[in-house]
Formats: structure tokens, C-alpha cells, sequence
């Protein structure tokens, strides 16, 4: 089911408060989670962990050069793919439920 303009203001706007707190813990916790990644991958491996990381090879270059300068770049993309699949999710069973308790 796609989203109609205003189903999120509605949502807000709704009567049932628990549900929205439960809708915007879960979207912290997303957050949070994908930007430890985002940290660990960009500061940990590109930069923390660089010469341990060097001592593998992909694709004849050193790992931590490639995460410095290849692999985070592919990483935040696979991020943003996984946040928008998620918070579409997420949105389409709180928004849905919302709907539902009106009727």
C-alpha cells in the first residue's frame, strides 16, 4: 500500500500516543544503529584500523586503502538503501495501523 499525502501528519495527529511513541523508538533506534555503522566504517576502518586492515589484499589493493577510498563510499549507499527499505516499512505498519484504529 503506498502512503497518501498527510498520512504521517495524521499519524500525529491521531489519538493513539503509544503507538506513535513506538513509532519514533523505532526510528531512533534505526538511526542509531545505521549510524554506528556509518562511524565505524568511515572513522574505524578508514582511518583506526588502516594498517592492520592493510595486511589483506582485495582486488590487489590494501583493505584499509580500499575502505578509505572505495569501500566506505559503497557502504553509505547500501545505508541509505537500507533506511529508506526500513522506514518505508516501518511507515506502511504504523501508518496502516493508524488508519485502521480510526475506522
Amino acid at each position: 500500500m503506498r502512503l497518501e499525502k498527510g498520512d504521517i501528519q495524521r499519524m500525529a495527529e491521531g489519538k493513539n500516543v503509544e503507538r506513535r511513541q513506538r513509532f519514533a523508538a523505532r526510528v531512533r533506534s534505526l538511526m542509531l544503529r545505521l549510524l554506528v555503522v556509518w562511524f565505524v566504517v568511515s572513522f574505524g576502518f578508514g582511518i583506526l584500523l588502516v594498517e592492520p586492515l592493510n595486511e589483506i589484499r582485495l582486488g590487489g589493493y590494501k583493505l584499509g586503502f580500499w575502505f578509505a577510498q572505495q569501500g566506505s563510499i559503497f557502504i553509505f549507499i547500501a545505508l541509505i538503501f537500507a533506511f529508506s527499505s526500513v522506514m518505508t516499512r516501518l511507515e506502511r505498519d504504523y501508518v496502516d495501523g493508524e488508519k485502521e484504529s480510526r475506522q
